[in-house]
């Protein structure tokens, strides 16, 4: 950003001044590459995506998130993947905060609707 300020509805205007700055992520180029295998193992173990349908995935990934955190003073490679498991627990938080954000979404989302129904 570089500081200058156009109003709104003036030629050039951007109102993003507010927003995240997404290409800081452009920044860990490899550890999200790191992540991106262990999706890829799961990808391919069971199904691209298929982890957004687990049932109660929020906990259950939380624990996986838990069980390799601990593996970490034991062990520093996952032995069935053959990743380090700090790898899987970047992955497992990704899985948690992406499910938490959008079921705080979908709450939302139906908020908003319940006003709209009542009006």
């Amino acid at each position: 950003m570089d500081g200058s300020v156009i109003p709104q509805h003036q030629p050039g205007a951007k109102l993003d001044q507010a927003k995240a700055l997404a290409g800081v992520l452009l920044d860990f180029g490899l550890a999200l590459d790191a992540v991106s295998q262990v999706g890829t193992f799961g990808a391919q173990k069971y199904t691209r995506g298929g982890w957004q349908s687990v049932p109660n995935g929020e906990q259950r990934y939380e624990d996986a998130l838990m069980r390799h955190l601990l593996k970490i003073r034991t062990e520093e490679m996952d032995p069935e993947t053959g990743m380090p498991h700090l790898w899987a627990v970047a992955w497992n938080a990704l899985a948690v905060i992406e499910l938490q954000c959008r079921r705080d979404q979908s709450a939302e989302r139906a908020v908003v609707e319940d006003f709209t129904d009542a009006q």
